[in-house]
């Protein structure tokens, strides 16, 4: 097993370094990051190709394929993510609040880094990019946990950004990667607690799960989606199934598709057809409840299991609600507090949506594909959290700080 004593005490070792190095000199390092990817790109692609194959050779499914596989529109964005990250304010070293008390002494909040980040993650090699990225413009430092599905990929881009943070005179060591695929490393990780600062694990439900439930460090929980789109009795049917198909069919493999759809009964043939139509050009399986199915013939009769499912996959629960009250209470029962959307022209709806359905972004007329940190002007996100402490949606850099009380004094005692 990989010695995780040695690893965290040089992850350790590395953060109090970089928090003497200031806040210009990281934003340098991740500019060189970017470029040196950029112009190793060829070496990341073959390093991924040899994932795909393994992948593919191991039976791994297309919606896992396509979370594994880094196109040259994902390095891309890759480096821009890194860059914009870099461009960024840096967020330590912030006074976000100050008083001057009647004693005199005068106390200020500063921000401050969390630390050492441990990020344990399934098969999307990015995240090694935008995680080490963020964690580093915040001052921390990042042990990285990939999946093995993704070990040639993640080892390619680690070592290039390895190398490129010494080149800027930054320990290479504030980023690590565990390449051990062994599940008592893991496990081992969870309880690092003289090291590690805060886990954050990103990937399914299982991985999730196992985290929650293991570990003794602080763990930040990003969340599975179960994401539903509801189309309303008085949606704009051209804009609910443009909606509906982005949601569900941009990308499978994310956790911000669409997993769900629900139809005002008021509507339900003309939506039914029109969506499931859409659906099934997309080669989606629709997994309905009876009025569904009556409707759609090619629809799979659904289980209860459908309903709570996420499907990273060409597949969709379906069910016609009776009014916009049920179409609340089904997302608050069987939702994950990820990202959920109405569909409707009607305002009143609209605001009872907001108010009533719990998540961590709640949409009208949009789709749930924009829970992004890039998208929500953030660079990138180190997963989205669907938990209501620390942090709650996409975890960009102001969620990779934590707070500092310095007060100075004239030799007040007390």
């Amino acid at each position: 097993m990989t010695d995780l004593i040695s690893i965290g005490s040089r992850s350790k070792a590395a953060q109090r370094q970089l928090s003497k190095l200031g806040g210009a000199l990281r934003t340098q390092a991740l500019r060189t990051v970017a470029e040196d990817i950029d112009k190793n790109r060829d070496a990341i692609t073959q390093a991924n190709n040899r994932d795909i194959e393994n992948g593919r050779a191991n039976g791994l499914n297309e919606g896992l394929i396509d979370r594994l596989t880094l196109t040259k529109a994902r390095v891309d964005s890759i480096v821009d993510s890194i860059l914009q990250i870099a461009s960024s304010p840096d967020p330590v070293g912030k006074t976000v609040w100050g008083e001057t008390r009647p004693n005199g002494l005068k106390i200020s909040k500063v921000t401050v880094p969390l630390g050492v980040i441990a990020v344990i993650y399934e098969s999307r090699p990015n995240v090694t990019a935008d995680a080490a990225a963020l964690c580093l413009k915040a001052g921390n430092s990042v042990i990285l946990k990939g999946g093995k599905e993704a070990k040639n990929s993640n080892k390619a881009i680690a070592d290039i950004m390895r190398s490129a943070l010494e080149k800027s005179g930054i320990p290479a060591d504030c980023i690590i990667l565990i390449e051990d695929s062994d599940r008592e490393t893991t496990k081992a990780l969870m309880t690092l607690n003289e090291y590690v600062d805060v886990l954050i694990p990103r990937g399914g439900a299982g991985l999730i799960k196992a985290v929650v439930e293991n570990s003794t460090v602080p763990v930040i929980e990003t969340g599975v989606g179960n994401c539903h789109v509801y189309i309303d009795k008085e949606a704009d049917m051209e804009k609910a199934v443009k909606i509906l198909v982005n949601a569900k069919t941009s990308r499978v493999s994310v956790c911000n598709a669409c997993e769900s759809l629900l139809v005002h009964k008021d509507i339900a043939e003309f939506a039914l057809i029109a969506a499931g139509d859409a659906l099934k050009e997309k080669n989606v399986e629709i997994r309905g409840d009876e009025a569904v199915c009556a409707v759609l013939p090619y629809a799979v009769p659904a289980t209860d299991d459908d309903w709570g499912r996420e499907y990273l996959d060409y597949i969709i629960s379906a069910k016609v609600v009776n009014d916009i009250d049920e179409a609340i209470e089904h997302i608050n029962t069987y939702g994950t507090g990820h990202s959920e959307c109405i569909v409707t022209e009607n305002y009143s709806d609209a605001v009872r949506f907001t108010d009533e359905v719990d998540a961590a972004a709640v949409y009208v007329n949009a789709s749930t594909r924009f829970t992004d940190g890039g998208e929500f002007g953030f660079g990138a996100e180190i997963g989205i959290s669907t938990q209501k402490l620390h942090a709650r949606g996409p975890l960009g850099l102001a969620n990779l700080v934590t707070d500092k009380y310095i007060i100075g004094g004239d030799g007040q005692i007390r």
